[in-house]
């Protein structure tokens, strides 16, 4: 089992920038990849960005690249979310997901944390 718990979420205004971490518990070793989603109300969940552990590998969303980077604090047991130039769109509920596999769906997932961005 992993348990994974999101902080950081908050309001900022667009052009500003929030970093959201995700923090990993249980046993670890199960995590094969690790993702950012997001979610907005009455759509599905949007992938962010997905991260391989074993090799750092990363993928970004087309609207995360170049303004969003994920990073892993080995020692920490923490899956950081750095999000840069923040625009309104991006106000969602953030959440952490980890994989035990290298391919399909997510296993495990924290319980989300609300990104607010004004214009």
């Amino acid at each position: 089992q992993v348990q994974l718990t999101e902080s950081g979420g908050g309001f900022v205004q667009a052009g500003g920038s929030l970093r959201l971490s995700c923090t990993i518990s249980g046993n670890t070793v199960y995590a094969y990849r690790m993702a950012w989603f997001r979610q907005t109300p009455g759509n599905d969940r949007q992938l962010v960005a997905v991260q391989r552990t074993r090799t750092g590998s990363t993928t970004y969303a087309e609207f995360a690249k170049g303004r969003f980077t994920v990073s892993t604090d080995d020692a920490k047991k923490t899956f950081d979310l750095q999000m840069n130039s923040l625009k309104p769109e991006d106000a969602a509920v953030y959440y952490c997901a980890a994989s035990t596999g290298g391919s399909g769906p997510f296993d495990f997932w924290g319980q989300g944390t609300r990104v607010s961005v004004s214009s």
